[in-house]
């Protein structure tokens, strides 16, 4: 069988899926495929991902690298699965340009990769380029499953299942991290094992419905009371999320400083004591982009020296989703993929977070009902900027970008509407003359 990766660049990342795979039963002999556009990345994947098949594996696997839109479609011909982990415009130029041309109009971001104005241009540029690869799926590897990592994932895996004929699955970390995270933070670790739990949502804002130990007593009373008091008596990274427990009534599966930025409530221009009492990292993503690219030389440099190459299995989704399709033998995953009534009380275009399990029929995606109402009004107000992007993306039309960053409720609540039309024009034009486009295929 063979596994495509598209961004190999993300070489930690492309390690730890792809040394998952080599390492697991039925899998040994995987034929892989590493793409990216950026060369000296690729190359130094390539080393890596092909030391670990020699070392750990007895160099069972074949794999092979592919560079640029050239070789793309020979990279995915007759691929069994295609794990998606690209980022258009990387951190230079997209990421600064996301992040300096809002603040010019008093727009300040956090992470800027999922919603807000940062996550719409993103999303506009990432659908640009997966144009390309839902037409050379079609043509050379129909029947692949699409797993897709790159945000924004409720717009890019959206625009893949509306758009494109290929079988597609978001896959995102947070739903794995959700309870483990609240129960640690709380002083409840004693009630991890064997927890009973049901997260569905929307990718970055899946609520925890329903938590329980592993006797059937329901966690959440005790949650609400220690969250409450935490966020009373002390400072920390994770005070916007608990805000959501008091006011809301559920905990959501990003962090803090995703959702700081998802609502109108807590970063408010002139209000430096709401930004202070949340403890909100204001500019987090650009200073996390410096430091992961700085660890990475580091790191890079260590293994070329030394050759210290080694893998344990991981709890990423991917080897487990492969593994269940070959052997039959279900794995639950929280996945992404089109509502159609899975929850009742959302649009059945959006792409919501659910509960799923596969097996060697595919990803089966299981039904929720209706969220509570003060939820689907949080998702709700994601969900149509979400839903405008991949049509703005799809028409190519400036009209519907402005009509997204109005309905983005960060975005909305800051700045008027010609403030609006003007930035999302400047932010189109510098993404254009970088040579990320956002309304044309590059």
């Amino acid at each position: 069988m063979k596994l495509t990766f598209m961004g190999a660049g993300s070489t930690v990342f492309a390690k730890n899926v792809l040394g998952d795979v080599m390492l697991t039963d039925n899998m040994h002999d995987f034929e892989i495929a590493l793409y990216d556009i950026d060369a000296q990345r690729l190359e130094e994947s390539f080393i890596l991902i092909d030391a670990i098949n020699r070392k750990l594996n007895e160099g069972r696997a074949t794999v092979e690298k592919y560079l640029g839109v050239a070789q793309r479609k020979d990279a995915l011909r007759n691929a069994d699965f295609v794990v998606n982990a690209i980022q258009v415009g990387l951190y230079d130029p997209c990421t600064i340009i996301d992040f300096e041309i809002p603040k010019k109009y008093g727009l300040r971001q956090t992470i800027g990769d999922t919603l807000g104005i940062g996550g719409i241009m993103r999303g506009l540029r990432t659908i640009q380029v997966l144009k390309g690869f839902a037409r050379d799926m079609e043509e050379v590897c129909p029947n692949a499953l699409f797993l897709n990592y790159t945000n924004p994932m409720a717009i890019v895996t959206g625009f893949m299942q509306r758009y494109s004929k290929i079988r597609t699955v978001g896959l995102c970390h947070s739903v794995q991290a959700c309870t483990y995270c609240l129960l640690t933070e709380l002083g409840m670790e004693d009630k991890l094992d064997g927890r009973i739990e049901t997260i569905a949502g929307i990718n970055h804002m899946g609520w925890l419905l329903d938590i329980r130990d592993k006797f059937g007593n329901d966690l959440y009373p005790e949650i609400r009371r220690r969250a409450k008091e935490k966020n009373a008596s002390e400072k920390h990274d994770d005070m916007v999320r608990l805000d959501y427990i008091d006011k809301l009534g559920y905990f959501c599966t990003e962090s803090s400083e995703h959702n700081a930025e998802y609502n109108p409530f807590y970063i408010k221009a002139g209000r430096e004591d709401l930004i202070e009492k949340f403890n909100i990292p204001l500019d987090e993503y650009p200073r996390r982009c410096v430091e992961q690219i700085n660890g990475w030389e580091k790191q890079r440099d260590e293994i070329m020296a030394g050759g210290n190459v080694s893998h344990t299995r991981t709890a990423e989704y991917v080897s487990h989703i492969i593994e269940a399709i070959i052997t039959g033998r279900p794995f639950k995953l929280g996945g992404n993929v089109i509502n159609n009534g899975l929850i009742s009380n959302l649009p059945k275009e959006a792409c919501v977070e659910v509960p799923c399990f596969v097996d060697r029929g595919g990803v089966h995606p299981t039904y929720i009902g209706d969220l509570p109402l003060q939820l689907a009004m949080m998702n709700s107000s994601n969900i149509y900027m979400q839903l405008l992007t991949i049509e703005a993306a799809v028409k190519n039309c400036r009209q519907t970008v402005y009509q997204a960053a109005m309905a983005d409720p960060h975005t909305g609540a800051q700045l008027s509407p010609d403030e609006i039309v003007a930035m999302c024009d400047e932010l189109l034009d510098a993404h254009e003359a970088a040579g990320y486009p956002c309304l044309r295929e590059p």
